[in-house]
């Protein structure tokens, strides 16, 4: 298993992994293909989003690669917090292949992520799941994760927040 960029190399399995999700939001929101004509603008858009342009801050992407070059599970690991990834987002977003849940992907790329977040020297990293996300919670905890306050916001929805130290 590996962590790779997104390029040109990975279009046909990036859309075969956007297709298992269906109807669901797909997270991280950095990977859904949703509303581009091509991959290569796709591509664009992204390195403009991961220097921090618009809404977003700086920010790294990733795959999670097997040996069969087989997409995983997908990594967004923002370098900064604003006041909404403080609340819900957090530093690391991780997603992992419907077909793939409960195999032990979300654990293994949250510890990738935070090899990458040391080499950012961000010491503190928070990591959020849905309330009702039991696994990536496990995954979380896993990986050294103490809860923090919850965050509900005015839907009512809940967010759950843990801290890793990092060092």
């Amino acid at each position: 298993m590996e962590l790779c960029t997104p390029s040109e190399e990975w279009e046909a399995e990036h859309q075969a992994y956007w297709e298992e999700w269906g109807e669901e939001a797909m997270i991280p929101a950095s990977f859904d293909l949703t509303g581009y004509d091509n991959y290569h603008t796709y591509l664009q858009d992204l390195a403009s989003k991961q220097q921090g342009e618009g809404n977003w801050v700086p920010n790294s992407n990733y795959f999670l690669v097997n040996e069969n070059e087989r997409i995983m599970a997908m990594l967004n690991i923002r370098h900064e917090l604003n006041d909404f990834l403080r609340k819900v987002g957090g530093h690391i977003g991780y997603g992992v292949r419907p077909s793939e849940r409960r195999k032990g992907y979300a654990t293994r790329i949250l510890r990738e992520a935070l090899a990458v977040c040391q080499e950012l020297k961000i010491e503190h990293v928070l990591v959020t799941c849905e309330a009702s996300n039991f696994g990536s919670a496990k995954a979380i905890i896993n990986n050294g994760g103490i809860e923090d306050e919850s965050y509900k916001d005015r839907a009512g929805k809940i967010t759950r927040r843990f801290w890793i130290r990092n060092k």
